[in-house]
């Protein structure tokens, strides 16, 4: 069954294809990317670049890793949607994705595709914001539309960190693991934050979008500002889920078998209670 389509792949294309990259969230982003890579105890010639963030790219170059780049945007890179990556013969042994994959709307089949493109043994680091992100803009924007007596959906769902790693699982990812990052952000206006997701291409591009009005956005701006703190500004929280997924190998290590252990669950728990 064809899943339904979430987002506006043109509006995508668009909304990338304005920034160049960067911006404070895609960098962190990115730079939490490299640092992991750094921690892979391995040496990569082949990399798939699934979102130019400029970072990224220049990361590699650094490296000395060849790199593949692709985005929605062709301004940014080989345009192509994650959802429709083909390539033969499995040809990378890395593939690097920041946020992205929270607005692709066949996330499963995307990360089935970026399996199949994998070398035996190669690995996949992947981020996007996740769940839960943004309580303070999602509650102006809800005050500015209760005012409006509106109910419609601006801001995109977000993917919890078990559901994740669930679907790591279910694209045939070995080794899988998902892992939830939070940082807290003060910001002094509502504008400063929405320049910062718009520097990520990460505000609405949902297919159902509502226009806004100068009267909406004052009261989701007084609404936002109204949560500062005694220093005037509001934080903001984002959390980013990062995934680590390795293409199965005959070489790696597998899980023990159940039932082979020599120690009881029970024997471990009544030597615990005598301490």
């Amino acid at each position: 069954m064809t899943p339904p389509e979430i987002f506006d792949r043109n509006a995508r294309r668009l909304r990338r294809g304005r920034t160049a990259g960067g911006g404070f969230f895609a960098e962190m982003m990115a730079n939490d990317l490299l640092e992991r890579l750094d921690g892979v105890q391995r040496a990569f010639r082949d990399a798939l670049v699934v979102g130019a963030e400029p970072l990224i790219v220049e990361g590699l170059a650094k490296r000395g890793i060849a790199a593949t780049v692709v985005d929605p945007s062709p301004r940014r890179g080989t345009p192509v949607e994650e959802d429709q990556l083909i390539f033969d013969g499995a040809p990378f042994d890395l593939i690097l994705a920041s946020g992205t994959l929270d607005t692709v709307s066949d996330l499963p089949g995307a990360l089935l595709l970026l399996r199949r493109a994998l070398k035996p043994d190669g690995i996949m680091l992947a981020n996007f914001i996740g769940a839960p992100s943004l309580p303070s803009l999602r509650m102006a924007v809800a005050a500015a539309d209760s005012s409006n007596d509106l109910a419609v959906a601006r801001l995109h769902p977000q993917i919890d960190v078990r559901a994740a790693g669930d679907l790591l699982v279910r694209a045939g990812f070995a080794l899988p693991v998902a892992d939830l990052e939070t940082v807290d952000v003060a910001y002094s206006s509502f504008g400063q934050l929405i320049d910062d997701l718009r520097a990520a291409a990460a505000t609405n591009i949902l297919i159902a979008r509502h226009a806004v009005t100068r009267r909406w956005l004052a009261m989701a701006s007084s609404a936002f500002e109204d949560m500062a703190g005694p220093d005037g500004r509001t934080r903001e929280t984002l959390s980013y889920i990062t995934l680590t997924g390795w293409a199965p190998d005959p070489t790696q290590p597998k899980p023990a078998k159940r039932g082979s252990s020599n120690t009881s669950l029970a024997a471990i728990l009544d030597r615990s209670d005598q301490r």
